[in-house]
C-alpha cells in the first residue's frame, strides 16, 4: 500500500511540476519564432496578410511608375495618409469592442473647425454665435459631470482643460485652439460612450446620427465660410513639415533605446522572480532589428528630398513622427495596464467581463472618449494637409478610409483582437492605393475605390477564416 501511495503521489506531482516549468521558460529567437508560427497555425495571422498585402502593393506600383520609390514621393505618404492613421487609431479602442464609431471623421470636421474659428475670430466666442457658443460650453460642462459620475477622471480632466481654454480666451492662439479641438472630441466621446453603454442605443444607430448631425453644424460652426489655415505655420507644419535631421536621430535612438531599456528590466524582472522570461539573446536581437529598421529609415528621411531646388527638404515628417509616437502610448495602454486587459475581455465578453467585476460602463465610455479624442485630432492633420478647414470636412470616405485601415490591418471587426500598430499598417496601404494609381495618369481615379473596397474585403475575409479556424481547434 505504500507503494501503491508513493507511485500515486509521483504520479500526481509529475504534471504539477510540468505545467510549473511552462511558467519559468526561457523563450530564445528560435522559441519566439516557434511560439509565432503557433499562432499562425492556430488562426491568428496578426498583422501578416496586411504586411504581405503592403509589400505587393509597393512592388506592383513600383512597376506602374518609376516615381513611385522616388524619395519625394516617399516622403509625402506620411503627410497623406497621417489622418487616416489618427482616425484609425481611436476606431481600435472601440473596435476591440465590437463597436463602432461612424462619427469619428465628422467629429474631428467640427473640431478642426471649432479650433479655426477660435483662432480667426479672436476667440471662439466672437465667431460663432451665442447660442451655439452656450451650447458647446453646455456639453463640455455635462461631459465634465457625467465623467466624473461614471468614476472616470482623465477624459473629465481633458475636457476641463478646453473649457478653461475657452472661457479664458485662449482660444485665439494656435496651440490651445488645437488643444481645446481635441477637448471637446474628448467630450462628445463621453457623451457617445453614456449613450451607448448606459442608455443601451446601439453604437452604429448614435454614430450614425451624429455622422449626419456634425456635417451641418460644422456649417453653422464655419458660418458658410472655409477658413484657410495655411498661414499658421505650426498647424499647417503638422503634416507638411519634418523634424531637423538631428532631431530625427534622436528621436530614432529614444525610440529604440526605450525599448532596449524596457524589455531589458522587464526580462530581468521576470527571471528574478522564477517566471517565464525572455532570454538576453531574443531581447537584444529585437532590440537590433527594431535598431537597423530605425537606423535606415532615418538615413533616407535625411537625405535631402529636394535637391534641385531650395528649401532643402530632410528630416523625418511630423506627420510620421506624431502617429507613430501615440501608436506606442497606445499600445502601452493596451498591453502594459489593467485598463487595456479589461478592454480586450470586455471585447471579448462583455457579459463574462461584467460577472468578473469589470465596470464594462466605464470601459465602454472611456474607449469612445479616445476614439472621438483620435478623431478630433485626425481632423486638425486633415485641415493641415488640405490647408483648410472647408464645410465637408472629414465627411465623404474619411471614416470608411479610417475604418478600413484599422480593419485591413488586421484588428478584429467582432471585437477582442487587435492591435494599435493594426492602425498604421493599414493606413500605409490605404494611401498607398491612391498615391500610385495618381503617378500613372492612364489609370482612372475609380481604380483607387475599386482596389481598396477589394483589399477591404480580403481582409475582412481574412479575419473571419481565421477566427472560424481558432474556434475550432
Amino acid at each position: 500500500m505504500a507503494g501503491d501511495s508513493t507511485s500515486l503521489t509521483k504520479s500526481e506531482d509529475a504534471p504539477a511540476r510540468g505545467s510549473f516549468s511552462l511558467d519559468i521558460e526561457r523563450r530564445d529567437i528560435a522559441g519566439a519564432f516557434r511560439a509565432y508560427t503557433g499562432r499562425l497555425r492556430a488562426g491568428d495571422p496578426g498583422a501578416l496578410p496586411s504586411v504581405l498585402g503592403l509589400v505587393a502593393l509597393v512592388i506592383i506600383f513600383s512597376q506602374v511608375s518609376a516615381r513611385f520609390l522616388t524619395k519625394n514621393n516617399i516622403g509625402n505618404l506620411p503627410g497623406q495618409g497621417s489622418y487616416i492613421a489618427l482616425i484609425a487609431l481611436g476606431l481600435v479602442f472601440v473596435l476591440l469592442l465590437g463597436e463602432i464609431d461612424l462619427s469619428a471623421g465628422t467629429t474631428g470636421g467640427v473640431c478642426a473647425g471649432i479650433a479655426a474659428q477660435g483662432i480667426g475670430s479672436n476667440g471662439l466666442r466672437h465667431g460663432v454665435p451665442g447660442l451655439l457658443y452656450t451650447v458647446i460650453i453646455i456639453v463640455m460642462v455635462g461631459a465634465i459631470i457625467a465623467g466624473l459620475l461614471l468614476r472616470t477622471f482623465v477624459g473629465p480632466a481633458v475636457v476641463l482643460v478646453g473649457l478653461l481654454i475657452t472661457l479664458t480666451g485662449q482660444d485665439k492662439h494656435v496651440i490651445p485652439a488645437l488643444i481645446f479641438g481635441v477637448s471637446f472630441g474628448a467630450a462628445v466621446g463621453l457623451f457617445i460612450g453614456l449613450l451607448v453603454a448606459r442608455v443601451g442605443i446601439p453604437s452604429f444607430i448614435v454614430t450614425l446620427a451624429l455622422f449626419l448631425a456634425f456635417q451641418g453644424l460644422l456649417i453653422f460652426v464655419l458660418n458658410s465660410q472655409p477658413i484657410s489655415i495655411s498661414s499658421r505655420t505650426f498647424w499647417n507644419g503638422l503634416a507638411n513639415y519634418n523634424m531637423s535631421p538631428f532631431w530625427s536621430w534622436v528621436y530614432v535612438i529614444v525610440l529604440v533605446g526605450g525599448y532596449f531599456a524596457f524589455t531589458l528590466v522587464k526580462s530581468t524582472r521576470s527571471r528574478a522572480k522564477g517566471l517565464s522570461a525572455d532570454t538576453l539573446q531574443l531581447v537584444v536581437g529585437r532590440a537590433v532589428a527594431i535598431g537597423v529598421v530605425g537606423v535606415l529609415i532615418v538615413i533616407f528621411a535625411n537625405d535631402n528630398r529636394n535637391p534641385n531646388i531650395k528649401p532643402e527638404i530632410a528630416g523625418l515628417p511630423w506627420a510620421a513622427v506624431v502617429p507613430v509616437s501615440l501608436m506606442i502610448i497606445s499600445s502601452i495602454m493596451l498591453t502594459k495596464t489593467t485598463w487595456g486587459r479589461h478592454l480586450f475581455a470586455t471585447g471579448g465578453n462583455a457579459e463574462a467581463a461584467r460577472r468578473a467585476g469589470i465596470n464594462v460602463v466605464r470601459i465602454k465610455v472611456t474607449a469612445f472618449t479616445l476614439c472621438s479624442s483620435f478623431g478630433a485630432l485626425g481632423g486638425i492633420f486633415l485641415a493641415s494637409y488640405t490647408g483648410g478647414v472647408q464645410l465637408d470636412l472629414g465627411a465623404g470616405n474619411v471614416l470608411l478610409f479610417s475604418v478600413a485601415a484599422a480593419v485591413i490591418g488586421g484588428t478584429s471587426l467582432f471585437g477582442g483582437r487587435g492591435k494599435a500598430r493594426d492602425a498604421i499598417i493599414g493606413a500605409l496601404v490605404i494611401v498607398i492605393i491612391p498615391n500610385g494609381i495618381g503617378l500613372r495618369p492612364s489609370l482612372p481615379a475609380q481604380y483607387n475605390n475599386i482596389i481598396t473596397g477589394g483589399v477591404l474585403l480580403l481582409a475582412a475575409a481574412v479575419d473571419a477564416l481565421s477566427r472560424r479556424r481558432s474556434a475550432k481547434r
